[in-house]
């Protein structure tokens, strides 16, 4: 009886299940009714897969590719979100070892999914592709990409591995989605440490300081950032790969701030009386400023404003905080 309905569900591998964005999509194709196999180089960190199968696997090693695709009747549909990668703190001393890591990740997968006769392909990458931009500057497009010029060498790797991507369905046939996320937040990210990005950071510092404290930023806070809740992400994420765009098309809210609006809607959810504190750190590009236009020709709009997402990745961060370092904070 399991065997039969294995084999007549839709089956779908999701390489990345242990991170925060594949945990949130196993989840959501499993409401889907998929049967799902997640792999990934480790579990993930906050709550225990759902997958039907979860396969702890190296994927910088080819072979591992080819394992974590083995099944009988094929997949459906793969999602590539494996990646080394973390926010800015991360980007700039790691660059060496994202670049490594994810060109091997992401040439194996897509020759063997090629070789395991995957139906549909699904690659996560990312705005930073995009070139540095001044505040103010015009939406652009994703043709606009070109000439190419990324600000940071996780962003040449991901414009590369577009272009593999997109070559290889060219010659091969698969059917190819490509997202270019923007900075995704929201309950299960990485929230310490070198790696979270600045709404995980800021509501982190938030839930540790002390009542009428400091909220350090860093660089003068005037960033601008689009910041998507995850859930949204999700929701594009399965529109994108329902729709018939086959190429590279943007993922995120159309919901832009500085970075000091992002730390004032942190205090808010704290319900403290907390200062922004200026200091030096790593900031990044001044802006971005992305149209939507593409991914809105399917049913998916996102559904979040910022301040009432904020709450709800705030309230869970400090939940962590005080599960490690007890209450009294």
């Amino acid at each position: 009886f399991k065997k039969i309905n294995y084999l007549c569900m839709k089956k779908a591998l999701v390489a990345g299940a242990g991170g925060f964005i594949g945990t949130h999509l196993v989840r959501k194709l499993k409401k889907e009714g998929y049967w799902v196999r997640g792999v990934d180089i480790k579990k993930p960190d906050f709550s225990k897969s759902v997958a039907n199968e979860f396969m702890l696997l190296d994927l910088r090693e080819k072979k591992n590719c080819a394992k974590a695709l083995k099944i009988r009747g094929d997949f459906d549909e793969v999602y590539q979100l494996a990646a080394d990668r973390g926010g800015v703190g991360y980007m700039v001393p790691k660059e060496t070892e994202m670049m490594y890591n994810n060109v091997l990740i992401n040439a194996y997968m897509i020759d063997e999914a090629v070789k395991a006769k995957v139906k549909k392909y699904f690659y996560s990458s990312s705005v930073c592709v995009y070139r540095d931009m001044p505040v103010g500057y015009k939406v652009i497009k994703e043709k606009d990409v070109y000439p190419a010029f990324p600000d940071n060498e996780y962003g040449w790797e991901k414009l590369y591995s577009e272009r593999l991507v997109l070559a290889y369905g060219r010659k091969y046939g698969i059917k190819t989605r490509i997202a270019r996320f923007q900075t995704t937040f929201g309950p299960e990210g990485t929230w310490e440490g070198l790696k979270p990005k600045a709404a995980d950071d800021l509501c982190r510092k938030a839930a540790m300081a002390p009542q009428k404290g400091f909220l350090e930023v860093w660089g003068n806070g005037r960033a601008v950032r689009s910041f998507t809740y995850i859930d949204d992400l999700i929701a594009a994420i399965r529109a994108l790969v329902k729709s018939n765009i086959s190429t590279p098309t943007n993922l995120g809210s159309d919901e832009y701030v500085t970075v000091n609006e992002l730390a004032m809607d942190v205090i808010k959810a704290s319900g403290k009386k907390l200062k922004i504190k200026h200091i030096k750190g790593p900031v990044g590009v001044q802006s971005r400023s992305f149209s939507n236009s593409q991914i809105y020709t399917t049913v998916w709009r996102p559904k979040w404003k910022l301040i009432d997402a904020v709450k709800i990745h705030y309230d869970w961060v400090k939940s962590q905080v005080d599960k490690k370092y007890g209450k009294k904070i």
